[in-house]
Formats: C-alpha cells, structure tokens, sequence
C-alpha cells in the first residue's frame, strides 16, 4: 500500500495530518534538520508526538539531514540514542557519518536517505542499498518512468515528493544561501536567495534581458497523476514550515485521491491554501520554462474577478468567484501586491453585506487602476472549516469486549484492541439485582461513549445472572480499559541496539601536498599541462546528478554517489565537493568505498578541518588523504532547469557569456552540454595565502571555470611559489594556528 507522508512543524501540524489521512510524519527536532526555522521538536514534546501517532497506527520519521561538524557528532549520536529510546520509526540523514551509525547501532529504527544525498539513478540507489538503507528519498528532478525503472531494479522501497515548494537547485547541491550569506541550506538555515529579484545580463552584447523572479520556482502539484504514483511506496508532502490548515488540505485533497474518493472540487481546493501557483515537475515532464515564476514567491492564491469601476472612496470588483466577509485579497497593480483583509464588504447601494456573487465595493486607500486582477489568498470560511478537522479523528479501531457479570463477584472484562489484551477486574464486588438486573444493552450504551477516544465498540460478549453493575463503574472500567491498551501498545515499542563493531582502520602516509586543477575548457587544460600540474579534472570528471556512465580511462573525479557504485571497480577515484564532507567518518565511509582522495566541502572554516584531521588521526593512527579547494569560482547552484531557455537565449548560450545581478553583485551563469546549469559565486575565492598554514592537506585545488589561458597561468604560477615556500615546514603541523582564519563559520 503506498504511504501517505505528511509534514509537521509543530504538534498542532501533525494532529493536523493525522486528522486527514496520512500514514507517516516527518519531523525534525531543534538540531541537523533541514528547516531550522521552523517549530521543530525537542525531545518532550517529541514523545508526545510518538506517542499520539503510534496509538493511531501512523509512523515518525525525524529528519536529521543536515551535514554534520566534528564537533557535532557526538551530540547527534546522543540524539540518535534518544530517538531510538522515544520509539521514532526512522531517521533520514544527508550525512555519512548520521547513516553509519544508524546503520551500525540499531535494530529497529530505519535509516532514510534524504533527497539531500542527490540520488536520482538506480546506481546510487544500489550503493544504499548495500550499506544498509531502509528507503531512499529520490531527488526531485527524476521523471516518473525512471522513479519506476529505479524501483524495479533496485527492489527497495523509495518515496518521492509530490506536493509542495521546489528548490531550483538540486538538493544538497546548492550553496548559494551559504556562500552569499552564510547560513546554509545543509545546516537547515537556507534564506531562500533564489526566491529573489535578480537582473539577467548578456555580458557579450552588454544587454539587459531584464529583472525578474526567474530562480523561483512553482510549487509542485501532482494530484492529476495519483494512478501513477500509486506504484511508489511512499508520497511526501512538502510543507515543514507551512502551517496547520495548509498541512490538513494538501494530507485530505492527496487521501482522497489515494482512496478514490476525489472530486475536482477536491482538487481546486489545492489552491485555497499557499501556493506560487503549480507545476508537474520534471516528474511528470513538465517544460523547464514552465518550472519557474517571474512574480513574486508570495501566496498566489485563486482569482476571483478584477476592479471594473472606480470611484471616490471605493473600488467596485467585478466577481468570477464569490467573495465573503472576512476573506483576505492580494490586488495585483504594476507587478506590486495590495493585500486586504475584507473586514467590510458593500453593495451597490452602500449596505454592508457579509457575501457578495457577481459584483462588490470595497474601500481601498491604496491607488488602483482598472482591470487590476483580485485574487483570495484566504478563503476565511473554508480556513474554519480546515480548523475544525484538526482534532477529529481520521481512523478509529476496534474495541472488543468479553464482560463476566455475577452477583458477590468482582466485574471482569476482557477487552481486545490495538493489537493488545487488557484484563480488568473491579475492586468491587457486584450485588444482585432486585427488580432490573443489568443488560447487555445497558453495557454496550456505557462502552459506546468513546467519542475521545481512538476506538470504536465492536463486538460485545456479555455473561451474566441477575448482577447489577452501576453505570459509574463501566465507565470507570471503560476509562481505564482504554488507557490500558494505550499503555500495553506503546510500551510494546522495540528499543533494541547492535551490539558494538570494530571497525578496521585505514590511514594514508603524509605527503608533501601539492596543486590539482579542475577546468571547463581545453585552453584552461593545456595552460595547466603547461605549468606542470599532473593532476587535471576536465574530461575524467564524473558530475554529481550525471547519469550518463560512459567508459572512461584513469582516475576520475566522481561528485556523486551513482557514480562511485558505477566505476568503484573499474577506476581509481577522488571524491568531489559535492559529497559534501565534513567530518572525519564521512570520510572513512569514502575510502572504504575505493576513494583514493577525498575533498572536503566549501562549508569547512580552518579550525573545523583542523578537527576532523585531529579526529581521523585519533581514531585510525594516521591521516586522511584529504584534497581542498583553495582558488576559483565556487558553484552556488547546479539547476536542471535554464534560465538561459526561459529568458529565450537557448541556442546562443554557448557563444555569449552571462551573469544575473542583484544588489550584492554579479554571478556568471555557466551551461552544460546536457542544458543543466551552474549558477558561479560572483566572488573569487582564494586562499592561496592560507596553504602555508593548513596541515594535513594532501592535494590543493585550483578551479577554474571562466578564467582566460593567461589568468590560469598567474593563478598556477602564484600557487606554486606559495606552495614552495611552505615546503621546509613540518608536512603535518599539529599545533593549533590561529593566524589567516577564512571562511566564516556556516551556521
């Protein structure tokens, strides 16, 4: 049966979900979740959460998908151990290090591959598979056909997003939000920098192609294609940050669809609650023009109609749709909204109304023109009708009852649900009945007042001879019945851990570092071969969410995990920054795969690389083979989707340059041979002055992207007397050193 997975802020949000339908939650607690800003859970009311869910038969899934410091990793082992003691189902991680130790410490508690991970072929998922993988989160940009063709294959279960907002980016692979402002999206703390205005220049003709939102995308909407999602195993709705009465329409319109009960009323109602307007997705093919806006990534709502007449103090509004009292609008004038909350609503005659069908005036301060489009953004009738489901209950469940009723006897019931036996007995004896000895009838009527419960009276046994029970005592009885299965039920939960496992270690000798370089041309190439780097990327790189696996000569440079499973016994390897690697486990996992070098993410300062060497060397006596970027454009974002082809420069875009520009600055805009995108920091970064004083680095990259044969010569040339000079200097320095700090610590 496919699973129905609803998100949760906060415990309003998931009753909210539970009330409507769905079978699991996904949760994250106030650290390593991927929405830090929201609510989130600690570890009280998370066992309230566990607990409400678990009676309801409806599975938690705690999010810990951020990438994880040295620092932190004993903390979210810790974590780890509480969850497993509340009863949480699964966790879903990005880290390697949170995936080993799910994997290598638990019994029960599943470990989920977060769509962070980047998978989107049947290699990556295959890869998981092996290590230990319980599900794996597909990245949103894999078509339908595929997500099928990976299941077949890979025979392990796999969810997918079905509803909610998109990132640009591929997940995990985007760190425009770290890089520009120092709170990254693999911490949990993404600002949303591509829901901004930016301005797209053709730096070769120097002209602006204009200024728009065309990095925000749409919000994904899949319920006309319920029937071919039903071949997946589980359906995730977006929406951790999104609020109660949005989480109970999107779990209600996609539960009805599931069950066959859907109306297109069901669906239109999508819209009553947040949206930027909808899209398919690349799950159902959807054009790549089509994926993004060019308004604002404010709630977009339905149109209802458009001012048709203007007047002193009022606005008449030509109605497509009914408007009510109470309702909140967005006016749209010269691509600004007017918002309102419709406290008075008039007719012609000037008479406050409460409802209005085909035309209504409003009193507007602002300055509007005719024509201007209305839109309802809270539909405030329909948002109290959603309130009202929060509490209701969505399942209940069978209570069975064997009642032994005699006089001078205790009161004995024995009652089955839940998949539990409870035994009650009452502390008092039962007396004989005079005139009306207590009936069958009379104990169901009692056993019947469940309503604040999660059970249903089901089937009734009654043996008795001329007892009378008083009412007080079945409810009594009842009452504690029913706590009673709850207690046996959740205390049923498995808690059970692996016992420890020695890990064999694996360290590397110390080597005099030295330079690699990656490129995009042939001329950055030849300038390198040039200047004596052995070491070069170009056409042995092997791209993370690349899914074309040629056969390929020598070392490589693989950035994803489909391609390690794919060339791990054919070719040497070093893994990219896109694995996105911080801390000292990570990197064990990688070279038990094969890799011969590992490159450490763009989101490490100084002292956190000085920790995760320390913690490697500690725990394997000896070091890792580490590689870092030190010089080059950083990736902000890599995109299947081309902004180039929205803004109608598909086919030129290999013969001109471009960058889009907001109020911080410029960033080039590189294409790819399979139209996918990188969207490059403005700024250059360079810490050429730094390799003097970061031990334990084996290789030091320079990556070059739009830079000219001469300026990879300076570059090359400048890096090497710089390396040079560090070279009567101890290889690996373990004394603390404070001096040339870079990077920010990335919260």
């Amino acid at each position: 049966m496919t699973e129905l997975l609803a998100p949760a802020g906060n415990m309003e949000a998931l009753k909210a979900a539970i009330s409507n339908g769905c079978d699991a939650i996904y949760l994250g607690m106030q650290k390593f979740g991927a929405r830090a800003y929201s609510s989130n859970f600690d570890l009280e009311s998370l066992k309230e959460a566990v607990a409400y869910a678990h009676l309801r038969q409806v599975k938690i899934f705690v999010t810990m998908n951020t990438i994880v410091f040295e620092s932190e990793v004993e903390e979210m082992k810790e974590q780890m151990r509480a969850l497993n003691e509340i009863g949480v189902d699964g966790i879903i991680v990005q880290d390697l290090a949170a995936f080993d130790y799910i994997v290598n410490n638990f019994l029960d508690m599943e470990v989920h591959c977060s769509t962070q991970m980047g998978i989107d072929d049947l290699e990556g998922t295959l890869l998981f598979k092996d290590l230990g993988t319980h599900r794996v989160v597909l990245s949103r940009e894999v078509e339908i056909e595929k997500v099928k063709a990976i299941k077949k294959g890979a025979k392990i279960p796999l969810e997918i997003f079905v509803h909610g907002a998109l990132c640009v980016s591929y997940s995990g692979n985007c760190l425009m939000s770290g890089l520009i402002g120092y709170r990254s999206g693999n911490r949990g703390r993404c600002v949303g920098s591509c829901r901004k205005a930016y301005e797209l220049i053709n730096q070769t003709t120097n002209t602006s192609l204009g200024t728009n939102y065309f990095l925000s995308t749409k919000d994904l909407n899949t319920i006309d294609h319920i029937e071919d999602l039903k071949a997946i195993d589980s359906l995730k709705i977006e929406g951790r940050m999104k609020e109660p009465a949005y989480v109970a329409n999107t779990v209600a319109t996609y539960r009805k669809a599931l069950d066959h009960k859907i109306t297109e009323e069901d669906k239109e109602n999508l819209s009553k609650t947040f949206n930027r307007t909808y899209t398919k997705g690349y799950l159902f093919h959807e054009d790549k023009k089509e994926i993004t806006n060019i308004f604002r990534p404010n709630n977009f709502g339905y149109e209802i109609g458009r001012i048709s007449k203007i007047m002193n103090d009022m606005y008449e509004i030509k109605l497509t749709r009914p408007l009510n009292q109470n309702d909140i609008i967005r006016i749209s004038h010269n691509d600004e909204d007017v918002i309102l909350n419709v406290v008075k609503l008039y007719d012609k005659a000037g008479n406050l109304i409460n409802k209005a069908e085909d035309v209504c005036y409003i009193k507007i301060k602002e300055k509007l023109s005719k024509g201007d489009l209305v839109y309802i953004t809270k539909e405030y009738a329909y948002y109290k009708a959603l309130e009202s489901s929060l509490e209701n209950e969505f399942r209940r469940f069978n209570l069975d009852i064997s009642v032994s009723a005699y006089p001078d006897a205790k009161l004995i019931i024995e009652a089955k649900g839940l998949g539990c036996n409870c035994h009650y007995e009452s502390e008092e004896i039962l007396g004989q009945a005079i005139n009306n000895p207590s009936t069958k009838d009379q104990v169901i009527k009692q056993f019947s007042k469940l309503n604040d419960t999660i059970f249903e009276l089901n089937s009734v046994d009654f043996e008795s001879h001329n007892a009378f029970i008083p009412s007080k005592l079945l409810n009594a009885a009842r009452r504690e019945i029913v706590q009673g299965l709850y207690d046996l039920k959740l205390n049923s939960q498995k808690k059970r851990t692996k016992a420890p496992i020695v890990k064999d270690k694996i360290s590397f000798a110390p080597q005099k570092p030295y330079l690699t370089a990656s490129v995009t041309t042939k001329e950055q190439y030849d300038a390198c071969v040039s200047c004596g780097i052995k070491e070069i990327y170009f056409e042995n790189v092997v791209r993370r969410n690349q899914n074309d696996y040629t056969e390929k000569e020598g070392q490589l440079l693989i950035g994803g995990y489909g391609g390690i499973y794919h060339y791990r016994k054919t070719n040497p390897f070093v893994t990219d920054y896109s694995l996105n690697v911080v801390n000292s486990t990570s990197c064990y996992a990688l070279y038990k795969l094969g890799a011969k070098r590992v490159t450490l993410s763009y989101e490490l300062n100084k002292h956190q690389i000085e920790a995760l060497i320390t913690a490697y060397n500690e725990a394997h006596d000896g070091y890792p083979a580490l590689e870092m970027i030190v010089y080059g454009k950083a990736p902000m974002l890599f995109t299947k989707y081309c902004l180039l082809e929205k803004m109608n420069q598909c086919g030129i875009c290999k013969t001109n340059q471009y960058v889009i520009k907001d109020e911080h600055g410029s960033f080039p805009v590189i294409t790819h041979a399979d139209c996918t995108s990188t969207i490059l920091n403005g700024k250059t970064l360079n810490l050429l002055d730094e390799m003097d004083s970061i031990d334990g680095i084996e290789a030091f990259r320079l990556n070059f992207t739009i830079e000219s044969k001469d300026q990879v010569v300076n570059v090359i040339n400048n890096a090497l007397s710089k390396l040079n000079g560090r070279m009567d200097k101890s290889v690996f320095n373990q004394e603390t050193d404070t001096r040339g700090h870079f990077n920010k610590e990335i919260v």
